[in-house]
């Protein structure tokens, strides 16, 4: 049975007037709107707040249904018509009696608006080296999202890219510097929060030091307490007081803290969104934490890999989760909930206080006075925002200064059609994106073939010679990636069979890599002789790329990780 945590000494005696407190800063008028709903919904209603289900696609009727389980929020995930996702997302908002929270994945690069002005991912972000830069990025992201009527993000993530073999951070991280990952989240929060979408810092305590997926198995970050202070720590508290609205809690576990908590044996291991030790002892009372703290999706295997649902979802609420993301199904895990609550293992005072924060954090958002429009936009509004010229030039200029160099070691650029015309390309086409995304369009042969190279994709049948060849380029577009536990460099795969697998070319034929994501493809191949990291295949990106091939732009990005993963021979 599930004890109820005591409030922390410092926090106020009212779970209302914490609401007056950051992240939420509710006036008088905001304070009577949470306590009018808290008065009138049944403790079924305020049990369906508690919960967040996911929209796939565009139906208007299968995503207005959703408005009638009475859940406190959704998570769109659209189709790339912009006046589909509109419509489905207006359904949604018509027919929902209590104002929801609609939030996405705007984190840039393969995951976003499929729509919307194409930016860089985090790590794509991080390596133009500028918060400046950064922030006007993340406006675009911010401004595009509001009007497709989204108001609330799950972003920043501020994992740390130190196991660098992790499909799931990869390029969804600012990178393995906490210096980096702080600034750059701060403009994130910031940004997002004063165009009034709420901020989520992900994923809560930590993920990045451990390199399998939490959708397959639960994490451990593996920090000491001292160590996990110095880099998590220091990120989470700095977000914290610079007013971040909402924690997602992870499938990770931090044996350190547990056991300094008297957790022995499995209970080392327990995840942190059913961890009481993490989100209440750690996050609110260490770092101070008052806002909205929200699981992670309850499908993964790192949390069902732990306990029966029946048992694990309702300890989600119990140990301090105040949404629950994404139920599978929701009539069932709603059910688990409800006999929880029946049999003690879940306090009512619990559910208060959880969606107390909920509706809290509506009215910090102001949804409970706000009209339809304002709500959403109208359509013509909404065209007129996203993809608008100026966001498209800020798209040029990101994706221009993101591009790194990582080594050039023979001297091989830039490339001349004097030098390399004749140029055989080796990609993965058959590797999708993030969630099952169709994998992106590999332009740079044809933007290259315009410039008069005489390009050919890589036959294994005829492998290329020195005779016929002038350049091997191979052309990769793997960012993170879902339920995948490695990103690697398949040879096999590339080179067309396993004994082909071990040919190299680089000895007699000059070799290019330049990967459209993963940032760590010399960890397989050392000796490749050019590297260059562009970390997304947005299409502005593919055209920078290109451009710095042939000389007519600077490379400027900054890698922000050790793209040599640690292998001296590497560098050479």
């Amino acid at each position: 049975m599930t004890t109820p945590h005591p409030p922390h000494p410092s926090a106020p005696s009212s779970k209302l007037e914490a609401l007056r407190l950051p992240p939420f800063h509710l006036d008088d008028a905001g304070i009577a709107w949470v306590a009018d709903q808290l008065r009138t919904l049944t403790t079924e209603q305020k049990v369906r707040q508690l919960f967040n289900v996911a929209a796939h696609g565009d139906d208007e009727a299968q995503v207005a249904a959703l408005a009638a389980l009475g859940v406190g929020g959704v998570t769109r995930f659209g189709g790339a018509d912009l006046d589909a996702s509109w419509r489905a997302t207006r359904a949604l908002i018509e027919r929902s009696e209590i104002p929801l929270l609609i939030s996405g994945d705007i984190e840039g690069g393969a995951i976003g608006l499929p729509f919307g002005t194409a930016l860089p991912n985090q790590l794509g972000l991080a390596a133009t080296g500028s918060t400046a830069l950064a922030e006007e990025a993340v406006t675009v992201l911010a401004r595009e999202a509001r009007a497709m009527g989204y108001n609330w993000t799950f972003t920043p993530v501020t994992d740390l890219n130190a196991a660098f073999r992790s499909a799931i951070v990869a390029t969804r991280s600012y990178g393995s510097d906490p210096d980096t990952v702080l600034a750059q989240a701060r403009v994130n929060v910031a940004t997002f929060q004063r165009h009034g979408i709420a901020a989520t810092a992900k994923h809560w305590p930590g993920e990045g030091f451990d390199d399998r997926d939490q959708h397959l198995v639960t994490t451990i970050n593996p920090l000491d307490m001292p160590a996990w202070r110095e880099h998590f720590g220091r990120i989470y508290r700095g977000l914290i007081d610079d007013g971040l609205m909402t924690v997602m809690s992870a499938h990770i576990a931090l044996p350190a803290y547990a056991r300094e908590h008297g957790a022995s044996g499995l209970e080392l291991y327990r995840p942190a969104c059913v961890s009481r030790f993490l989100n209440e002892d750690l996050l609110r009372g260490e770092l101070g934490f008052n806002g909205l703290i929200v699981s992670d999706a309850s499908g993964m295997a790192g949390l069902s890999a732990w306990a029966d649902r029946a048992e694990c979802i309702p300890e989600v609420i119990a140990n301090g989760c105040d949404v629950l993301l994404f139920p599978s199904p929701f009539e069932i895990d709603f059910g688990h909930v409800m006999r929880a609550l029946s049999d003690g293992r879940l306090t009512e005072a619990r559910i208060e206080e959880a969606v107390t924060r909920v509706l809290g954090l509506k009215a910090a958002l102001g949804l409970h006075r706000k009209t339809l429009d304002e709500l959403l936009p109208p359509l013509e509004q909404a065209r007129a925002v996203v993809r608008q010229p100026a966001h498209l030039a800020v798209e040029q200029r990101v994706a221009s200064a993101s591009v790194t160099l990582v080594k050039d070691v023979r001297g091989l650029l830039p490339l001349s059609v004097e030098r390399h015309r004749r140029i055989v390309v080796v990609t993965d086409p058959a590797r999708g994106g993030f969630a099952g995304q169709a994998p992106k369009e590999m332009e740079v042969p044809a933007l290259l073939a315009a410039h008069g190279f005489e390009v050919r994709a890589f036959d294994p049948a005829q492998p290329p010679t020195p005779a016929d060849t002038d350049l091997v380029l191979y052309l990769l577009a793997q960012e993170s990636l879902l339920v995948q536990s490695h990103i690697y460099l398949d040879w096999a795969r590339l080179h067309g069979h396993w004994t082909t697998a071990m040919r190299r070319y680089w000895h007699d034929i000059p070799c290019a890599l330049v990967s459209f994501g993963q940032p760590y493809y010399l960890y397989d191949a050392p000796r490749m002789p050019c590297v260059v990291n562009a970390y997304t295949a947005a299409s502005p990106v593919q055209q920078a790329v290109v451009r710095k091939l042939l000389g007519a732009e600077a490379f400027t990005g900054v890698s922000p990780v050790d793209a040599f993963c640690g292998l001296p021979d590497a560098a050479y």
